[in-house]
């Protein structure tokens, strides 16, 4: 991409930046900590997700950075190396198992995830952001910011946090989260969007502006004010270099070092394909990410990420879904953004540290909200249960268990959706003269398996006396032999009620000698009589 390409459209992903930035700085720092990792570490893998993979993506609307589904995954893989070091030396590996994978094709995969789990997946996540907010949004701030998984660090979970938030409600943050959210829900109004000068200005800027602006001013709260703990907290970087950690790579030879990597590359390969499929679907101009290419740049990110000491990188939903809302055209948005984090940690972390948590809540609950509004819920039931319900069970296990467990088990559910719609119709049947009285005329799929060897055999057995069947294969690939054995037989034994059943098309594989399997089959009914 050309340069003069890249900012073709910077009126609109200029302020896009800000907002994915606004919220990339506390979920990059939330993760970290999730993960057992040095604060600084999120921030690196931020930057790096930002402006590395910015740049060698495909992708014109998706972000890039520390993701909170590897965050468990991460904070085991520290204590089992034995150091952070260790680890930052799989990172490197796994990055370059990515590069790899994305050059023999692997980025394929991305087009086998279905379309309703997809959009369950989407709509999950909008749930749990959604939920997640909630004690943030009320001055409850025990949990990480970005915790997308039921089960927390904390060993509490999404909704005996909801309980524990009760008793330390703080008045100061919900006025924050009110005025904030105000402003957001303001600033969706067709008289904002007409207006030439105030839609210049992105909604959750001007919302963390207000934010920080009550922050400042609730210190003579007292206890109903908001605190210290309430708001971003950034890492200390004045020690320099020593505040940094880098790979030690005589790990490499440890064996562990090599399983860690293989198992980063595929967890992060998958989050990123996922991210890549949902975000495509999300953008209203419809581009189409190359993932092969896509794995190529995670890959080159998280090989940088883990020699400058910081976490693994995924494209991430949450703000790939805030760069789509504040209207992003192009991938300068997602570059940006990186630049913004490196730029304002070195720079303004004083004016970093003012915005309050609440008021990035209030930001993430129009985020979540619009992932999962009702529309989506009644567009899905009207496609009928069978994209319903793998719909529902990936919602269900993205909210109550985790992101790609969720996944994983929707796509299981539409597996067996699939297997059995082709179980109950493997074929159709229809009037050949298109008249009542002509030869009836079943016509096979291009694929008939053994799985559809009952629901056949059920067909041609029921039916009436003095039929006449034309059986079907000329558009059928792949004849299950035991399917054929059934048409075969029931052949045979229609002559006796005055059915005629004919098996025509090319892919029958061979001519049945009925004479010889009539015998047969009389030879074995004899054998069962005595």
């Amino acid at each position: 991409m050309s340069n003069r390409s890249l900012f073709s459209h910077w009126r609109q992903d200029l302020p896009a930046s800000f907002v994915v930035f606004l919220v990339a700085v506390p979920l990059c720092l939330g993760i970290a900590l999730a993960s057992g990792a040095p604060p600084v570490a999120g921030l690196i893998a931020g930057v790096i997700g930002g402006i590395a993979v910015g740049f060698a993506s495909g992708s014109a609307v998706g972000v890039s950075g520390p993701a909170a589904g590897l965050a468990a995954l991460v904070a085991v893989a520290i204590v089992e190396l034995g150091s952070y070091e260790a680890f930052l030396a799989a990172v490197v590996l796994a990055g370059v198992i990515q590069v790899v994978l994305g050059f023999l094709g692997a980025g394929v995969i991305a087009y086998y995830f279905p379309n309703s789990v997809i959009k369950g997946m989407l709509a999950g996540i909008g749930i749990i952001i959604f939920l997640k907010q909630i004690p943030h949004a009320f001055g409850y701030d025990k949990d990480f910011e970005g915790d997308l998984a039921f089960i927390q660090p904390d060993h509490e979970n999404t909704f005996s946090e909801l309980m524990h938030m009760v008793g330390y409600i703080t008045p100061g943050a919900i006025m924050i989260t009110a005025v904030c959210l105000a402003i957001l829900l303001v600033w969706e109004t067709p008289m904002i969007r007409r207006s030439r000068s105030l839609s210049l200005v992105p909604g959750p800027l001007l919302a963390v502006i207000a934010g920080i602006v009550l922050g400042v001013f609730q210190s003579g709260f007292g206890d109903h004010g908001v605190a210290s703990e309430h708001f971003v907290d950034l890492p200390d970087l004045s020690k320099g270099l020593d505040a940094f950690s880098f790979p030690d790579h005589r790990a490499l030879l440890n064996w562990r070092v090599w399983l860690t990597a293989g198992t980063i590359a595929l967890v992060a390969s998958l989050e990123t394909l996922l991210c890549v499929e949902a975000t495509d679907k999300l953008d209203p101009e419809k581009h189409i990410t190359p993932t092969d290419r896509e794995l190529r740049a995670q890959g080159l990110g998280n090989a940088l990420s883990g020699l400058f000491g910081g976490l693994p990188v995924t494209q991430v939903i949450v703000r790939s879904s805030a760069n789509l809302q504040s209207g992003v055209k192009s991938k300068l948005s997602a570059i940006l953004h990186g630049v913004w984090i490196l730029l304002c940690v070195i720079l303004i972390p004083g004016i970093m540290e003012l915005i309050p948590l609440a008021s990035l809540a209030a930001i993430l609950f129009v985020v979540g909200y619009k992932l999962a509004k009702p529309a989506l819920f009644k567009e899905m039931w009207s496609k009928g249960w069978r994209q319903f319900v793998p719909f529902m069970i990936t919602i269900l296990g993205v909210v109550f268990i985790d992101l790609l467990k969720g996944v994983m088990l929707g796509m299981v559910v539409g597996i067996i959706m699939i297997l059995r719609n082709n179980f109950l119709t493997p074929f159709s049947v229809k009037d050949q003269d298109g008249k009542s009285g002509g030869p009836v005329k079943m016509e096979l799929g291009q694929a008939v398996t053994f799985f559809n060897k009952a629901s056949i055999q059920k067909t041609l057995a029921s039916l009436p006396s003095g039929t006449h069947v034309i059986v079907d294969a000329s558009k059928t690939v792949d004849l299950d032999p035991d399917v054929l054995e059934i048409i075969q037989e029931e052949m045979i034994r229609a002559k006796d009620q005055g059915i005629k059943i004919e098996l025509i098309g090319e892919s029958v594989p061979v001519k049945v000698n009925t004479d010889l399997l009539g015998a047969v089959i009389e030879q074995n009914n004899g054998s069962e009589r005595s």
